[in-house]
């Protein structure tokens, strides 16, 4: 089929919303998905057949075709045809790394749909969980594809009751998932089920797949696929079931049209208010209505510069329209308005509410970004993320001269990927980049010198965090003139509320009313809910719980910035820090304005805070992975030797037939040497993925080693100082 003649049909399709549909390839790193959109592009005549299942056309990016896995989120529209019915099918491939997870999270918010692949043998993996866990979190409905089915045959031995047998575990097991995470009212909605055709199953690598209302039209059975794989032709069972049927099938039938899967989603993601006409128009799809729209991926695109592709969940957008980005606080024009057909894209002039456009000439545009055609707006909800930056590596130009140049590719970089994280050492000058684990910034610095930038990288860091056990104060500090006192109070933040804080769910830009109803919901007293001043990303929160103090509103700027810079430079080791509730409990001013400027009340704050932290039993936060190794049954011992050797746990074995998975737990400053240890250990026979975890103390044995190491590395005296230095006398 001509592409000229795809985007013309697509353009006449899109105007009724029924024949439309948003929807993601979700799974765990290697089960097949990005195999599996090959079949479906080339159903729509956007590869030959010939090649689907090797082409890996969706991995547009050189990187991504070496390392045979996705990297980036890549879009695609589709023109599909159902028994004479046409339809446009927004698709989204994304990485199953969890170490790309960050891009799994923002295209949730672009799509209504999800198809979840699973490995046969392997099953509900740990990543499977938990891009399921965050498709439901965004009302993203789920159906099942069960890809690799072949397995079961060629290394199994199954017959065919014994594969269906098998597979009715995986379904459950899905299932259980759905059970877990779902909201209560869409539980039994979602889960999926064999009979309905929201499991489809068959090989991506060979093309065929199919589902119980393909199985009952076409008279195919698990005794067919059992006879192509020991006596048959496999490539007899492709053309009787061909794969894209089985998959596009399940999400025309399952997978809700845009105006349908608004009215539920904007509930959830959209913070406005859903009587006023702007919400009216969101919860509608509404043509007509002003351009809303979430930015969900940013491209850095050589020639047009910045595309800005996300979900235009209200209006028409056009070429040369005028838009106000929210969050940036700017108005800028769209230059052209574009769709994905793979890597390519192709300008249409305009789109309809309820696509996912790809706009040119939004240069500020970012990542969670809201435009509208309407200034004064509720935002979208912020993107949660799974993980957070953990790794930090130094970079710098191999010749100084190429400075700017690596700068501005950062800059590009960090665009691209908010979960890179660029600062500069203000000590060495040094650009540091911080990552989700070692393969990010690997591929991170990989993408750099691709752009002909020749740089030298330090070994990776660990990022750790800074926290209390105890509760310490009221400490009392002078300012440096002597004329005013701050006396602070300092505890750890319950972890329930750290976790509202790093999901995004309270922030500094969430409304005290907002703030208080959250936290009196987690059992706080209706006072101090209501006391909170300000929240920083990182998990910390100031309060305030004076009485009848005079200039308190006026000098709360400056206090706040005491409060903030020891957030950023904690007491310990500078890092930043994490789960510390800091309270304002008295403060005693000097009446002249003159006394109580921001530099005698900032380095006031700052000193009330450090005494009250390195009062109250500070420590070290380390970053602690999950470990999941797929390998053979002998190699059990050694991995555990592995893994105890690195301070590590295992904390579950489970025989899949020929494959054991073990889950475990190791701190990720034992993980840099991990591949040689676990090849060595094991002669290359253990498959392993790692995924952020948890924040936990390092070991009291460990802690003043690692601080004076961190010390020494920024500059620091070796040893830490001591509460009394900061501790005024009344």
């Amino acid at each position: 089929m001509p592409k000229l003649k795809n985007i013309q049909e697509i353009m006449s399709t899109i105007s009724n919303k029924n024949q439309v549909r948003n929807f993601g390839v979700i799974a765990h790193v290697d089960h097949g998905k990005t195999t599996m959109s090959d079949s479906l592009l080339a159903a729509a005549g956007m590869i030959s057949p010939s090649v689907a299942g090797q082409a890996l056309a969706l991995d547009s990016m050189e990187l991504e075709q070496q390392r045979q896995m996705t990297i980036k989120a890549a879009n695609v529209t589709l023109y599909y045809e159902q028994d004479g019915t046409p339809y446009v099918l927004n698709m989204i491939d994304t990485p199953g790394h969890i170490d790309f997870t960050g891009r799994v999270t923002r295209s949730l918010r672009a799509i209504d749909g999800a198809v979840v692949v699973s490995d046969a043998v392997e099953g509900i993996m740990t990543q499977t969980e938990t891009v399921t866990r965050q498709a439901l979190e965004e009302r993203v409905r789920p159906v099942l594809y069960i890809n690799k089915i072949d397995r079961l045959v060629k290394e199994l031995r199954l017959d065919k009751d014994a594969m269906q047998k098998w597979i009715g575990k995986i379904v459950s097991a899905f299932n259980d998932l759905v059970d877990t995470y779902a909201e209560p009212e869409l539980k039994q909605r979602w889960k999926v089920s064999i009979g309905d055709s929201s499991v489809s199953f068959g090989s991506a690598k060979d093309r065929w797949g199919f589902n119980a209302s393909i199985a009952a039209k076409k008279g195919i059975n698990f005794g067919d696929v059992y006879a192509a794989y020991t006596t048959g032709d496999v490539a007899e069972l492709a053309k009787r079931a061909p794969l894209h049927e089985a998959v596009l099938g399940m999400v025309i039938q399952h997978h809700p049209p845009p105006q349908v899967a608004q009215k539920y989603r904007i509930p959830r993601i959209w913070t406005g208010d859903l009587n006023s006409e702007i919400g009216k128009s969101l919860l509608e799809c509404d043509d007509n209505g002003p351009i809303v729209m979430m930015i969900t991926n940013i491209n850095v695109d050589p020639q047009a510069g910045i595309v800005a592709t996300g979900r235009l969940f209200s209006g028409t957008v056009r070429d040369g329209d005028s838009v106000y980005l929210l969050g940036a606080k700017r108005e800028e024009r769209i230059q052209s308005v574009n769709f994905y057909m793979g890597a390519q894209r192709e300008m249409v002039g305009q789109l309809t509410a309820g696509n996912i456009p790809a706009l040119l000439g939004l240069e500020h545009a970012r990542a969670g970004e809201t435009i509208s055609t309407i200034k004064d707006i509720a935002t979208f909800e912020s993107i949660k993320y799974v993980s957070e930056p953990v790794v930090t590596i130094a970079v710098e130009p191999k010749h100084p001269k190429d400075l700017p140049k690596l700068v501005e590719a950062l800059r590009r970089l960090t665009i691209e990927d908010p979960n890179l994280v660029v600062r500069i050492n203000e000590e060495t000058g040094e650009q540091l980049l911080a990552g989700m684990g070692v393969l990010h910034l690997e591929i991170a610095t990989t993408l750099l010198q691709d752009q002909k930038i020749e740089i030298v990288t330090s070994p990776p860091l660990v990022n750790y965090r800074e926290a209390v056990r105890n509760r310490a104060g009221p400490i009392m500090s002078r300012s440096p003139n002597r004329h005013n006192k701050i006396f602070i109070r300092i505890e750890p933040l319950p972890p329930d509320v750290v976790e509202l804080i790093r999901t995004g769910q309270l922030n500094e830009n969430t409304d005290k009313k907002t703030v208080a109803k959250v936290l009196r919901e987690h059992g706080w007293d209706a006072d101090e809910a209501r006391s909170v001043v300000t929240i920083d990303e990182k998990g910390n929160m100031f309060l305030e719980e004076t009485k009848g103090v005079q200039f308190l509103q006026e000098s709360m700027d400056s206090i706040r910035a005491g409060f903030n810079d020891v957030m950023t430079n904690g007491p310990l080791a500078y890092e930043f820090c994490r789960g510390m509730k800091v309270v304002l409990t008295h403060y005693v001013p000097h009446e002249d304005p003159a006394h109580r400027t921001y530099a005698q009340l900032m380095p006031a704050t700052r000193r009330a805070i450090l005494g009250a932290a390195l009062t109250a039993d500070p420590t070290l936060l380390e970053p602690i992975l999950g470990i999941e190794i797929k390998c053979p049954a002998e190699q059990i011992g050694p991995i555990a030797s592995v893994i105890s050797g690195k301070r590590g746990k295992m904390l579950n074995v489970e025989q899949k037939e020929v494959v054991t998975i073990i889950q475990g737990e190791i701190p990720t400053s034992e993980t840099f040497d991990l591949s040689e240890t676990m090849r060595g250990a094991t002669a290359g026979k253990a498959m392993w993925n790692t995924y952020f975890k948890a924040w936990q103390p390092v070991p009291q044995s460990m802690l003043l080693d690692i601080v004076r190491d961190i010390r020494k590395r920024k500059g620091l005296s070796p040893d830490p100082p001591n509460a009394s230095e900061f501790i005024d006398k009344e």
